[in-house]
């Protein structure tokens, strides 16, 4: 009997072992398959994570490409406002430098006439509203010849030294420190005496 009963232990042993060992098969089959669904997720976590960063990305790039257009119009709806108003202010100087020559054919007792003097506050005007836009007139008498403000139409004999700017022929224009128009002007080519005396 004790052989039975050892056989029956055994087989016991073998049936709670083979259900241990079941269980464990079981529990690391669940584990496996808990592991994988964890590392699925992760995964998709980090795949989430990445294509988040990559919106962001855009979205930054996106904003700063909308920030730089909308400073760029700004830009050029200001270059064109000034661009319309060097126009209107060319025209303006075009009239000036006529109300200029015509005074300049004046004589002292014609300037007193009321007429002309109406005319000489016109011309005051014209020229203090120009300067509230940033219109200058630009002063080159006797000053060095510059090809980059100057506009060379003669070289004449004058009192001034060689390569000096003798006389203005049409008067030249900045606005906002920006050239609008050169000054169209006669160099000297060195002082009379010279020339008479050689």
């Amino acid at each position: 009997m004790s052989r039975k009963k050892n056989k029956e232990d055994l087989i016991e042993k073998d049936m709670d072992t083979a259900l241990v060992e079941e269980e464990e098969m079981e529990v690391s089959d669940t584990d496996r398959e808990e592991t994988n669904e964890i590392t699925a997720i992760r995964n998709r976590i980090s795949e989430l994570e990445g294509s988040v960063n990559e919106w962001k990305d855009k979205y930054l790039r996106s904003m700063a490409d909308f920030d730089n257009y909308r400073k760029r119009s700004l830009e050029e709806k200001s270059d064109w406002i000034k661009r319309a108003s060097e126009k209107l202010a060319l025209a303006i100087c075009d009239v000036l430098d006529n109300f200029d020559r015509a005074l300049m054919q004046l004589n002292d007792e014609q300037k007193e006439d009321g007429f002309i003097k109406g005319i000489i506050l016109i011309d005051q005007q014209l020229k203090s509203a120009l300067e509230r836009e940033g219109v200058k007139r630009i002063e080159v008498l006797g000053e060095d010849f510059d090809p980059s403000v100057h506009e060379a139409l003669a070289h004449i004999p004058s009192e001034y030294e060689e390569g000096k700017v003798a006389a203005v022929i049409q008067n030249g224009y900045l606005m906002h420190d920006k050239l609008i128009r050169p000054v169209r002007v006669a160099v000297s080519s060195g002082k009379q005496e010279n020339k008479n005396n050689e």
